[in-house]
């Protein structure tokens, strides 16, 4: 038996201890202990990932109860870790991907005094997205979940500062306890219908359950998928974060924080196999979101920004395929594992585009920058292709399966789905490569001054590698349907639809709006002057995507104010009504105690007369009896 299962938490876990309690002393050696308990973490993975091939199909499970946590009655959860095919997959990526932006931050942060600090909410956030990732039951789960939150507000607010980082980072943890509070409803509706919180346990007993429970509980969890992943309607703090330091975007976004919410989908696939209703909640949050992410990419002129709404796109990608079913399930993760190679060599090329231009985030102050940073433009090329679709890089398999799985079934609901699909990766293609082209391309429009410079070899090999995952990842594990047949004990076989369009069509439409998009981007950013300011008078759209499609007037409207207004009612009937019977209460004893107070004069002749009438009264009684 396995028995070290613990160490992939442990490694990161101690290595943030060491860092954030040892103080100063470990300034000069922190970043280097930080990489090291990552790759350290990173090479446990690969030894379980051996273990498990090493074994046959059907027991490629290992189990580690590390001790017994709560066992209060009829609720016993232990501290149980799960290594299988599904968690083995986000180990790797989380850890492989997350190494690779650990050493990336050697440089990027180099310059920065609490770079030790940092790099200890990078270990914490790598052991929380872990523990997430390998819990055999949803309470350890959740524990995770708290804790890939809490390191995502540390690190969003890392230049705290800044107050726009401060409030960014507050945006993003209150808006994700809203989620968070939906995964515990739906955990505690789970224990109140099978009586455990373990995942052996649910998912025995989710065949008996009624489909209204089911339903529930798969709304319930998808409502706290929505706000880790940033899917409509939670998406709105995803922005923001690019407040925090470039690192922290790509591993937000490539390889923690934004892949908890389809992991959460996956893994509980039982329950949504058993609930149409709960799977066509993903769907349409996926469709949507795909497309709502998209169309703001579309506007964003800061560099980060428009990666941000990319992903914010791809994660609805996976959402969709997610909804799925066991039809799209294993291109779901396909393509989680396919977009943490491009979309973390997507950010660090960014980070090393800004670094290179003096903090500058603002695209139309780049352009022509292909020349003097050779190494950056082939990498974040590299990953455009990958993101885009373009054959054979990463992102053409898996993409162009979930679209082909959308619309296999051939029906009304199919067609829909993959024209959303569609259109996503046209608009895409059309973002990527406006980024590109404002980038790269075209006229140099830097500021007085600047000399843009390749950023240093500690930088730039993770950035190398990441590009090699973002050509070759896809092609890997789509060969031979190897990742589907690899998750299959985990998510089910996937059946081929009776009216499944032929692959080719799919890939040559797919090619098609891809071109439109690359040729529409090419016509409006190649052929004409980029202006260095945002024209304001523009379309009705473009001024929406500015404004995130009003992600945010939409909370403001529907949730803030009316939540505002219905704290200051609470207030008014706690003011007249609770506060008020105890204030007249209280008002009642003073009235009384002051009336009673005028007896108490403080003269001794008062006092003597008082006791005179009282003698005279009794004496008065006591005859008027006897003569009675």
């Amino acid at each position: 038996m396995t028995d070290y299962t613990w160490l992939l938490v442990a490694l990161p876990l101690a290595g943030a201890a060491i860092l954030l309690f040892g103080g100063r002393r470990t300034d000069g050696w922190g970043h280097l202990l930080g990489c090291a308990t990552a790759l350290a973490a990173f090479g446990v993975g690969l030894s379980l990932l051996t273990e498990l091939l090493g074994r046959g199909a059907d027991d490629r499970v290992i189990h580690q109860k590390v001790f017994s946590w709560i066992p209060v009655g009829q609720l016993q959860v232990d501290l149980g870790l799960q290594i299988d095919q599904l968690s083995v997959c986000f180990v790797l990526l989380i850890s492989g991907v997350g190494s690779l932006i650990h050493i990336y931050s050697i440089g990027y942060m180099a310059e920065d005094p609490d770079r030790r600090r940092f790099f200890g909410y990078l270990n914490l956030f790598l052991a929380s997205m872990l523990l997430l990732v390998v819990a055999d039951n949803y309470v350890v789960l959740y524990v995770g979940w708290e804790g890939v939150g809490l390191a995502s507000y540390l690190l969003i607010g890392f230049w705290y500062h800044k107050p726009t980082a401060a409030t960014a980072a507050k945006k993003a943890f209150v808006m994700n306890r809203v989620g968070d509070a939906g995964l515990a409803l739906g955990m505690f509706l789970m224990f109140s219908t099978f009586g455990t919180l373990s995942y052996a346990g649910v998912f025995a007993g989710a065949p008996a359950a009624g489909r209204g429970a089911l339903t529930a509980m798969g709304l319930l969890l998808l409502l706290g998928a929505c706000a880790k992943s940033a899917q409509v309607p939670l998406q709105a703090w995803l922005g923001d974060a690019m407040e925090g330091p470039t690192p922290v975007s790509a591993l937000i976004h490539a390889a923690t924080m934004v892949t908890a919410g389809v992991y959460l989908i996956v893994r509980s696939n039982p329950l949504y196999n058993l609930s149409p209703d709960a799977q066509l909640g993903v769907v349409i949050v996926g469709a949507v979101t795909l497309l709502f992410g998209a169309f703001i990419g579309c506007a964003k002129d800061d560099i980060k920004r428009a990666l941000a709404a990319s992903t914010m796109s791809q994660i609805g990608y996976m959402v969709l395929a997610a909804g799925l079913g066991p039809a799209g399930y294993a291109f779901a993760i396909m393509h989680l594992l396919t977009h943490g190679f491009f979309k973390a060599g997507l950010f660090l090329g960014s980070g090393a585009v800004i670094h290179a231009m003096h903090e500058e985030q603002d695209m139309r102050r780049y352009g022509g920058l292909r020349k003097a940073l050779p190494v950056t433009f082939a990498t974040f090329g590299l990953g455009y292709l990958a993101i885009i679709g373009v054959p054979p890089f990463a992102g053409f398999f898996s993409k162009d399966k979930i679209i082909e799985a959308a619309l296999s079934s051939g029906d009304t609901r199919g067609y829909v789905l993959g024209g959303a699909a569609l259109l996503g990766a046209g608009v895409t293609a059309f973002y990527m490569t406006r980024v590109m082209l404002m980038t790269f391309f075209g006229e140099k429009r830097w500021a007085p001054g600047s000399h843009p410079h390749e950023a240093p070899a500690v930088m730039a090999w993770p950035m190398i590698l990441l590009a090699v995952g973002s050509a070759f990842s896809g092609l890997l594990l789509w060969w031979g349907g190897a990742l589907q047949h690899w998750l299959e004990p985990v998510v089910g076989v996937r059946e081929e639809a009776a009216h499944a369009l032929p692959a080719w069509v799919t890939t040559v439409v797919a090619l098609g709006v891809v071109a439109i998009g690359i040729a529409v981007a090419y016509r409006m950013y190649a052929t004409a002057p980029v202006p260095r300011v945002a024209p304001v008078r523009v379309s009705a759209l473009t001024t929406a995507a500015r404004a995130d499609l009003y992600g945010d007037a939409f909370n403001e409207e529907v949730f803030m104010r009316p939540g505002a207004q219905l704290t200051e009612a609470l207030v008014e009937v706690d003011n007249a009504g609770v506060d008020g019977s105890v204030n007249a209460l209280a008002a009642l004893v003073s009235r009384t105690s002051n009336g009673l107070r005028r007896f108490q004069t403080g003269f001794a002749r008062n006092y003597a007369l008082s006791m005179l009438a009282g003698a005279v009264l009794v004496v008065a009684l006591i005859l008027a009896v006897r003569g009675w």
